[in-house]
């Protein structure tokens, strides 16, 4: 007969999980706070308490276009997402209800690819997005984000759509549905918890996207990230400045985790309790 947990135990366990979830969210406590320093402040210490102040955030948009960087972000991460899904969801069917004997290589194989250091093929990339003129375009900046993100998004789909009964699809054909409506009417209803997670997270790894976009952007299609990386210059840090941009940066995608976490852990527990 199992044992359920005594109270010490439980409260043992609740302790650690808030100390865990304080050393995650002070980071981000700490930015924020800052970001409402004066700059004397921000640098002083020890810490000190701040006076509240908005100058920085006045002195962030003076100096930023903050509304266009974000409209960049918006562009960016969410086109490379449906461009993911729009190649993922077939491949993913194809790996999930028609597998071959190297269906699991290739999976494999593009897991392989997201260890590989992204400055290894920086070069390269510079050189084709010049040779085609996409460099500090935000189209070709989405493109990019959706092949280095495509094979998490494949697999992702891949495991959801594993859960679902072949049955299932086996009837619809049996019933006359062709492919696509096979897919459209029947496997994306079904698989649509783990269709949003993976949407969702698709859009977060984007939104924080560092390196392709210092690297690939100047002025024109620079991001949230770029935005953040501005004000590291040769005269220093401003860290009450770059606590407000970051904070600036990190509060849309905070917010859309926050109103959509109940999405997130429904999809990323899809098919775990049959």
């Amino acid at each position: 007969m199992a044992r359920t947990p005594t109270t010490t135990v439980k409260i043992g366990w609740t302790i650690a999980a808030w100390f865990i979830a304080f050393l995650i969210v002070f980071p981000i406590l700490w930015t924020i706070i800052t970001s409402f320093k004066p700059e004397a402040e921000a640098i002083a210490s020890p810490m000190m308490w701040p006076h509240w102040t908005l100058d920085n955030y006045f002195e962030v948009q003076s100096r930023s276009d903050y509304f266009r960087h974000f409209l960049n972000s918006v562009i960016i991460s969410v086109g490379s997402t449906f461009l993911a899904l729009l190649i993922a969801i077939p491949a993913a069917w194809s790996m999930a209800f028609a597998p071959t004997p190297k269906t699991k290589d290739i999976l494999m194989w593009m897991l392989s690819t997201k260890m590989m250091p992204a400055v290894g093929v920086l070069v390269p990339m510079y050189l084709i997005f010049k040779t085609l003129g996409l460099l500090d375009n935000v189209w070709g900046l989405t493109v990019v984000l959706m092949l280095i993100n495509l094979p998490i998004v494949i697999w992702m789909l891949y495991t959801y759509f594993k859960e679902i009964p072949i049955d299932i699809l086996e009837a619809a054909r049996m019933d006359g549905a062709l492919l696509w409506k096979e897919l459209v009417y029947v496997l994306v209803p079904m698989a649509v918890p783990g269709i949003a997670s993976t949407l969702l997270l698709n859009i977060i790894l984007a939104w924080n996207e560092a390196f392709w976009t210092l690297n690939l952007t100047a002025a024109k299609a620079a991001p949230l990230t770029a935005f953040i990386a501005s004000y590291s210059s040769p005269e220093g840090l401003f860290w009450a400045k770059l606590s407000a941009a970051s904070t600036l940066a990190i509060a849309p995608i905070l917010l859309l985790g926050w109103f959509s976490q109940k999405q997130l852990v429904r999809g990323l527990t899809f098919g775990a309790v049959k």
